[in-house]
């Protein structure tokens, strides 16, 4: 499944793929400490980091992950991402039968508290149900995550269990909830 051709809008915001010429605003948010690592990796310490994370999103990587750059339209400005991972259903007996993906994203500080991120996070949702057609997403937080557990809650998955999640840029393990929304029938 591929998006690196998509591009979604809402009210406020275009999700598209990755530029070249976004690199200084990626590394604007990502650098902010503890903006990363509330999602496992560590936050860019030059902006070398960015260019080689900023490579990946255009390229794509070995797990097939895509990743969307979030577009603030009243500014115009790169903000943050959403992105499609491999997902911890895929190693579960009971939902491995499902064709899934896990959405992961990340938000500038500055744009907290908005309602950005589940804005984003829904048209993300909405394109998987209806484009590639998967049966399920899934979505994941650290327990002292409560900003993207709020967003998972607002977007409407359902609590499946909690999971163990080593970060391996942090080399840490974290305690985390696991959701999952599956396709709506008609």
């Amino acid at each position: 499944m591929s998006i690196t051709n998509v591009t979604l809008e809402t009210e406020r915001l275009t999700l598209r793929a990755w530029r070249e010429t976004d690199l200084a605003a990626l590394f604007e948010y990502a650098s902010v400490p503890g903006v990363g690592e509330m999602a496992g990796w560590r936050h860019h310490a030059s902006m070398e980091d960015s260019r080689q994370i900023l490579q990946t999103f255009i390229a794509g990587n070995e797990d097939g992950d895509e990743v969307l750059a979030l577009v603030h339209k009243e500014d115009n400005r790169v903000i943050g991402s959403v992105g499609l991972h491999r997902s911890w259903a895929a190693e579960d007996n009971d939902y491995a039968h499902l064709s899934t993906r896990e959405i992961g994203y990340v938000l500038s500080r500055a744009y907290w508290g908005r309602g950005l991120t589940p804005e984003a996070v829904r048209a993300v949702i909405a394109f998987c149900f209806v484009g590639p057609g998967l049966d399920a997403l899934t979505c994941s937080h650290f327990v002292t995550n409560h900003q993207s557990r709020r967003v998972i809650e607002k977007c409407g998955f359902s609590l499946v269990k909690p999971l163990r999640y080593y970060a391996r840029q942090l080399d840490q393990t974290f305690d985390g909830m696991a959701y999952i929304l599956y396709k709506p029938s008609l």
